[in-house]
């Protein structure tokens, strides 16, 4: 299956693209025969990742990124468009979730959320909507949850990250007539997203949640795929994917 949606062989950046949903959509995307760019801050996961890309014969690049940093993702478009002429889609999915009840005060992590979650996908809106309206075309999907839909105890902090998304996704989506604007929302899905951070019972219960009902990551992949090889004159503003098992 080839894509054929995308103009000029334009590139798909990918944030949050070393594990998880991020990788995953890295490999699916190249094997429709869209160039790739991979960041993150793990350069060397990046760099396995490309190069099993490149062997299978998708074509792949890569570059260290921090999201939290408005430089860093200013240069990551920059080298995309210097590789490839165009950077056709965005891929907004870096994301962390250290889950606690607020009453435990972990004021770090709730910040640490605001910052890759929210700012992040600010920072990669703004890095990306000038190249993308000079261009005139242009895709940016960013990547919430199901808790951008609920809200649940010690989720509370997360859950307003990914609130915030699915509300600045909107708002680009309603000022843009140049750009395509899609949200996805996975519910449970098998990645690193639970491993780090928050306090030690609610990650054991998320990891076995997850290890229980988790969706593969290839799914979401594929969901993301589904959107961006929908006609430009088709705009699929937001896809929810949830394991079926999932409440």
């Amino acid at each position: 299956m080839s894509i054929t949606t995308i103009p000029d062989g334009g590139a798909v950046l990918i944030t949050g693209a070393s594990s998880g949903i991020g990788e995953a959509t890295a490999r699916h995307l190249a094997s429709l025969g869209h160039p790739v760019v991979l960041g993150a801050r793990r350069t060397d996961r990046l760099a396995t990742i490309a190069r099993e890309i490149t062997e299978a014969g998708g074509r792949a690049d890569y570059h260290q990124l921090d999201v939290t940093d408005l430089n860093s993702v200013r240069a990551f478009l920059t080298v995309a468009l210097e590789q490839h002429g165009t950077v056709a889609v965005l891929v907004n999915n870096a994301g962390v979730m250290p889950l606690s009840t607020l009453n435990a005060l972990r004021v770090e992590e709730w910040n640490q959320m605001i910052d890759v979650n929210l700012r992040g996908t600010l920072h990669g809106i703004a890095a990306a909507l000038p190249v993308m309206e000079q261009q005139g075309h242009g895709h940016i999907i960013n990547v919430a949850s199901v808790s951008g839909l609920r809200v649940d105890p010690t989720s509370a902090v997360y859950s307003a990250t990914k609130f915030a998304v699915r509300a600045l996704s909107e708002g680009l989506r309603q000022e843009s007539t140049t750009v395509r604007v899609t949200i996805i929302s996975p519910g449970y899905t098998v990645s690193e997203l639970t491993d780090r951070g928050g306090d030690d019972s609610t990650r054991a219960a998320a990891n076995e949640a997850s290890a229980r009902l988790g969706l593969p990551a290839s799914a979401v992949a594929e969901a993301i795929g589904y959107a961006i090889a929908q006609p430009a004159s088709v705009d699929v503003n937001e896809i929810i994917v949830r394991p079926t098992l999932q409440t």
